[in-house]
């Protein structure tokens, strides 16, 4: 992949390195040989990230994006010229018990980066990922455009549309005239091996069928854009370089799948009992949480047309690969192994 050999020996920064796609991430960013720093809270338990053991390939920095004088010091000594931000407090439902925190998190922990990355002057691409759903959601079956108003409705969502603005707040401030190519990618939902997050769909499945339950699900009918957590990865990476190569690419992407992968809750579950086996089934349930969005569709004309990405595995793909990640996992084989034979052949059907 020729995106992935222009990071070769590059001084790159990413924050939430620890995370589940912040460790795919870094692993990738450490197979392209970069010169790689990472800014984390502390990983989980349990974490791709220790079970990847990445923290010996890479300048690992354990630091909060609130926490404005370590950040900067971190940035002032590593000097990055390649900037991704996935650092966030990620989870719809958790920022409905801590609103407060996650704006302080994804708001501001956004501007204190821009702000370092400002006085600093080094960096020539900074990508900062945020998400589908930062678009004022009428759930209308229409993929929003990159145009569209954005407004989303939680604390999570909300405050990413914050994130969101703040970029293109600094890159047209400050960064365009300083040469800085800046840009926002907005992903649609994620899934890989390696995420343990709570109330994600597939870590939730994958939960239920190493205990011997059945998956119970919230919001069966919910459709939205799934996607292996490799798809969106390359998008970031070729942005990164495209925009490098030619600032005036700076803006915001849309990454999303195929419109036929946009599906429900429910077929991604039972695709998942489809690829775990062991008579795994899937039962509705009810919910009583807070409101979440019943329909979301993304439009990624824009970085296929424009920068001539594609996606590369369809969403049963994508659930299978998830599936034989978590089985590995279970049964205690080297998931690191996995880790690098599934981004080989992810690779090489980018390739061709």
């Amino acid at each position: 992949m020729n995106t992935l050999s222009f990071f070769r020996g590059k001084k790159v920064l990413l924050t939430g390195h620890s995370g589940f796609k912040g460790s795919w991430m870094s692993r990738l960013l450490i197979l392209a040989g970069a010169d790689l720093t990472g800014y984390s809270l502390e990983p989980c338990d349990p974490s791709l990230f220790n079970l990847l053991h990445l923290d010996k390939e890479m300048n690992s920095v354990t630091g909060d994006v609130r926490d404005y004088e370590h950040l900067k010091r971190v940035i002032s000594s590593a000097k990055p010229e390649i900037v991704f931000h996935l650092a966030a407090q990620p989870i719809v439902r958790e920022s409905y018990r801590i609103p407060r925190e996650t704006f302080e998190t994804n708001v501001m922990g956004t501007v204190n980066l821009l702000d370092c990355l400002r006085t600093e002057g080094c960096a020539a691409s900074v990508v900062n990922v945020t998400t589908d759903k930062v678009y004022l959601n009428e759930e209308v079956r229409r993929g929003y455009k990159e145009e569209d108003p954005l407004d989303g409705y939680d604390p999570y969502s909300n405050s990413k549309s914050c994130s969101d603005l703040a970029t293109h707040s600094y890159y047209s401030s400050f960064f365009r005239d300083a040469g800085t190519a800046v840009s926002t990618a907005r992903a649609g939902n994620v899934i890989g091996g390696g995420d343990f997050a709570a109330d994600r769909i597939l870590p939730d499945c994958m939960r239920a069928a190493v205990k011997g339950e059945s998956v119970i699900l919230r919001h069966p009918g919910s459709v939205r854009p799934y996607q292996h957590v490799l798809e969106p990865l390359s998008a970031y990476l070729l942005i990164a370089r495209k925009q490098a190569e030619n600032p005036g690419l700076s803006g915001a992407w849309n990454v999303g799948p195929d419109e036929t992968d946009a599906v429900t809750t429910g077929t991604v579950a039972g695709l998942f009992a489809k690829y775990w086996g062991d008579g795994l089934k899937v039962i509705s349930g009810s919910d009583e949480g807070p409101h979440e969005a019943g329909l979301l569709l993304l439009d990624s004309s824009k970085i296929r047309s424009r920068l001539g990405w594609n996606s590369v595995w369809n969403i049963e793909k994508a659930v299978e690969k998830t599936a034989l990640w978590y089985k590995a996992f279970a049964e205690g084989a080297d998931v690191r192994e996995i880790t690098d034979r599934q981004i080989e052949e992810y690779l090489s059907l980018k390739e061709h």
